[in-house]
């Protein structure tokens, strides 16, 4: 498991690294309010905790150290991913969070920050499916359905990697959310998610056998949270991302979610 090896670095970097490492200064933003929308539909990224009702996951432990780093005050807002690139865009929020790939042609509406996280695309099954077992068996599986986001690096990836480069191929169902997909999933109305490793694991542990991955990575992207074009807030969020890997935080959240969180327990 990739996080393990990461964890491990950072603890060695913890070990090694002077103090004064800790110590660097970042910017001050004087107790402004930031508004960060995000999906709450990715575990473990983000998510509501089914027991507590609570949005919680590692992106939110992530802004809420780089707020505290940075002093300002986070007010979180909650919209559909369809709609997030644009309202960012827009200036509807200042902030945007859902393991969001950093494409050159989102950049084009909203500024990126540094990537704080490395992903890659896996098949998420039914946890019976022996019909297919990669990519390859999935296309020549001529009924079989892909559920999907529009506008997402899964929606893309589903078109140009596993089917045949046709964004209108009956195959592919469209659902507003990611909770969505993995809800048809389960219901039997589509027969393959394409999601994040991460986000996938999420939904796997939390099934108790229903879901699984199936396959290898499809593509590795980096994840970044966005901003209104020429936003004041880049810097200092890339200053605090770089603090963060330094002293060993993100990997400690790394751990944190993706080895000891188990959803519904």
């Amino acid at each position: 498991m990739p996080f393990r090896r990461s964890v491990l670095a950072g603890l060695t970097a913890l070990v090694l690294a002077p103090l004064t490492a800790f110590a660097a200064d970042l910017p001050d933003l004087g107790g402004k309010t930031v508004v960060v929308v995000t999906e709450n539909a990715y575990p473990p990224l983000q998510f509501v905790d089914p027991k507590s009702g609570q949005a919680i996951g590692w992106e939110y432990d992530a802004m809420n150290e780089i707020a505290k780093r940075l002093n300002f005050k986070v007010e979180y807002q909650n919209t559909s991913w369809d709609a997030m690139i644009q309202a960012v865009s827009d200036g509807q929020y200042n902030i945007g969070m859902t393991g969001i790939t950093i494409k050159d042609d989102r950049k084009e509406k909203v500024d990126f920050s540094d990537p704080y996280m490395r992903s890659q695309q896996f098949m998420l099954v039914r946890g019976d499916e022996s019909r297919f077992t990669d990519a390859k068996s999935f296309a020549g599986l001529k009924d079989g359905l892909v559920g999907a986001q529009p506008g997402t690096t899964p929606f893309y990836t589903a078109v140009y990697e596993v089917l045949d480069g046709n964004e209108q191929n009956p195959r592919i169902k469209l659902f507003e959310t990611f909770g969505a997909t993995v809800q048809a999933l389960k219901t039997g109305d589509v027969d393959v998610v394409l999601t994040d490793g991460t986000a996938g694991k999420g939904y796997v542990d939390a099934s108790n056998g229903a879901l699984k991955l199936v396959g290898g990575p499809l593509g590795t992207e980096d994840f970044g949270f966005i901003f209104t074009k020429g936003s004041d807030l880049v810097a200092p969020v890339n200053a605090a991302i770089a603090a963060l890997k330094a002293d060993g935080t993100l990997d400690t959240l790394n751990k944190k979610w993706f080895l000891d969180y188990k959803m519904g327990e």
